[in-house]
């Protein structure tokens, strides 16, 4: 469990006691974000991609991702951004490991190869199965997207991030090769909805997934199934439910 945090609302003075929220990294392990106790809260007067998201590491695999930026509602009204400690040894362990793959290319030239390459390749070659997924419960519209993020982070995708063009409906997220779209409204996902994301997705030779809470409709579903576009429904607990052929493929099989 974190530690909590006293945080004191800079718009009606009230204080309040926090404890970051935990989020489940790819290899299972809970990832919470370090919170600043000297630091000030700030009011969210608008959201962007940048503020909202910050890069954290698993302190049981070292994994380097992307988790929401921790926030407090305040009851008069204020939506408050919890100031975050920023570890010295992300930075310095980037570092290292930028050192170290410049050492082996080195050795490649060289004509050797260092034990710790013979034995990451031998690792490699024998690919673990993927751990259990553990869901993100969906209680507002960005709790979708990050239950999406998590989901895509767990099939393998890395490098997630929102997505360069936005879509007609709902909030656009991208990985490397993939472009996603979440939709959190109360409407099912129509045609068009279906066939955008897919001519975005070829107009940037990536693959694509669509995760809506409501459903879709028959033509949609029909569309999709003819694209190859794999068709997701996010329960409440924000475990993504498989609704097509390729989004079955997608969730057995991952990237």
């Amino acid at each position: 469990m974190t530690e909590s945090v006293p945080v004191r609302c800079p718009a009606c003075r009230r204080e309040h006691l926090y404890a970051a929220p935990s989020f489940p990294c790819v290899c299972g392990a809970p990832v919470a974000p370090p919170l600043d106790r000297r630091g000030t809260a700030t009011a969210v007067t608008h959201h962007s991609w940048a503020e909202d998201w910050i890069t954290l590491r698993c302190g049981s695999c070292g994994r380097l991702d992307e988790w929401p930026h921790p926030e407090l509602g305040c009851p008069c009204g204020t939506v408050l951004r919890i100031a975050v400690a920023e570890p010295a040894e992300i930075t310095e362990a980037t570092d290292a490991t930028e050192a170290m793959d410049a050492t082996e290319v080195t050795e490649a030239r060289k004509g050797t190869v260092p034990r710790a390459v013979a034995a990451r390749e031998t690792t490699t070659a024998r690919p673990k199965p993927r751990r259990p997924f553990q869901p993100v419960t969906i209680r507002t519209a960005r709790d979708a997207v990050t239950a999406a993020a998590v989901y895509l982070r767990w099939l393998g995708y890395r490098d997630i991030r929102r997505a360069d063009q936005r879509p007609p409906t709902g909030i656009g997220i991208a990985a490397r090769g993939l472009v996603a779209q979440v939709d959190p409204t109360v409407r099912p996902a129509s045609l068009r909805d279906v066939e955008c994301l897919w001519l975005t997705a070829m107009t940037e030779s990536a693959d694509c997934a669509y995760f809506s809470l409501a459903g879709y409709t028959p033509d949609a579903r029909t569309r999709a199934g003819t694209l190859g576009v794999p068709l997701f429904v996010l329960d409440l607990t924000g475990t993504p439910q498989p609704v097509n052929s390729p989004a079955d493929e997608l969730d057995g099989t991952g990237t």
